[in-house]
């Protein structure tokens, strides 16, 4: 194996992490690292947070140092994007350059999806909030007084509806579904965040469509919804969404299903050829899952670098997510896919938490500004205990004791 060349595509979580594990776990042979961006590998989550605000700077962003890959003997291919694969002969193409690879790793990642151009989403003054360069172009536009329409009122939306908010923007947010965050929270966690949102001034529309983005020159100045009114709109972020970036794995024959499809090992249909982070889908609970989160990128890129090297070991996902809207910090565990009852712990001051059981079984935790429950919750998952949730609801209960049950 350390003659093994791995070829690793996609300059996110996951690609960092499948080389800089391959390197602390011994592998000697050539590593290249190949990024469509022209910047060192960095974290996605800080752009609609606190990059955005202005406190954090870019190189604060990025996850390892030049340095370390120099030393690391990491051959970095930066902005230069992967034109096509070719499986029989395993070699890809960057640009007139062919190069061949024993291993091959696709962290490709996800790509932001877009209001349609039939209804105006290629106006100027619309954007995206994926990339470092999607948050560079869009920063000046948040300017005090101004005003901002954004479509969809899941994490991005609202983290982004929270920076402009503090930054003093009149924000209008519109979500098509009768709640925001109805496809990943219970109605108990999108209620507090609809009143945390209003609370600082934010104008939130649920069950509310967009009919069409409206413009004049070619720049927005309106978004007109559904039932026929307009709100007046300086730019506009679309959080509708992310997609699975799998074009070179389709173009290059390998099995798609929501994703890159892999085994329990995190291997494509080609043996030669792996997945890891938000592009992959894979086995669980009978099924299939793709995971959008920091927590799988990284865990999921350390599989499959342990499982280049000979480990031979499943992937077993240990769900957590996170977003920062205001000075509320929501964590979660676990996946609450099919849960069937919420038990609410608080509020105790600013800490409330809603736990999720399917039947008698825990299976998530939300916790707003509640670490303590966050913490105890993950390791009850991952234990695979699950507490009377009358136990859990009583605010006399100590939850560190759960764990010793």
């Amino acid at each position: 194996m350390n003659m093994t060349h791995v070829v690793v595509i996609g300059g996110g979580q996951a690609g960092a992490s499948v080389v800089a594990r391959l390197r602390s776990r011994g592998h000697s042979g050539p590593i290249t690292l190949i990024g469509a961006e022209p910047h060192l590998p960095y974290q996605r989550p800080p752009l609609s947070k606190g990059y955005l605000l202005g406190e954090m700077e870019a190189d604060r962003l990025m996850l390892r140092t030049a340095d370390f890959y120099a030393e690391n003997g990491i051959d970095l291919r930066l902005g230069q994007p992967v034109t096509a694969i070719d499986p029989g002969a395993r070699t890809l193409s960057l640009g007139s350059e062919t190069i061949g690879y024993d291993a091959l790793v696709l962290a490709t990642g996800s790509i932001a999806r877009r209001l349609p151009a039939a209804i105006g989403g290629d106006l100027a003054g619309v954007y995206t909030v994926r990339t470092l360069a999607d948050i560079d172009t869009a920063r000046p536009e948040f300017q005090p007084g101004r005003r901002l329409v954004i479509v969809g009122g899941g994490y991005i939306g609202l983290e982004a509806a929270a920076v402009a908010a503090k930054l003093g923007l009149e924000v209008t947010v519109l979500e098509m579904a009768p709640r925001i965050l109805q496809r990943v929270a219970a109605p108990e966690t999108s209620t507090f965040f609809r009143e945390l949102h209003l609370k600082n001034g934010v104008t939130v529309l649920e069950g509310t469509g967009l009919d069409r983005l409206l413009g004049e020159g070619g720049r927005v100045t309106a978004a007109r919804l559904a039932n026929g009114r307009e709100v007046p709109a300086d730019f506009v972020i679309a959080g509708v969404g992310i997609l699975p970036d799998t074009r070179l794995a389709e173009a290059a024959g390998l099995t798609i299903d929501n994703g890159i499809a892999t085994d329990a090992f995190c291997q494509t249909s080609d043996p030669h050829i792996w997945t890891a982070g938000d592009c992959a889908s894979f086995p669980h609970a009978g099924g299939r899952l793709r995971l959008e989160s920091v927590g799988n990128a990284i865990d999921m890129g350390e599989c499959v670098a342990d499982n280049i090297l000979g480990a031979a070991q499943p992937y077993e996902p240990k769900a957590w997510f996170w977003s920062d809207q205001y000075d509320t910090k929501l964590q979660i565990a676990g996946l609450n896919s099919g849960y069937d009852r919420i038990v609410t712990r608080g509020p105790e001051g600013e800490a409330i938490s809603h736990w999720y059981y399917a039947g008698d079984r825990l299976i998530a935790v939300d916790a707003m500004n509640d670490s303590r429950a966050y913490m105890v919750g993950k390791r009850l998952i991952e234990a695979g205990k699950s507490p009377d949730p009358a136990v859990v609801a009583n605010p006399a209960t100590d939850l560190k004791a759960l764990l010793k049950a």
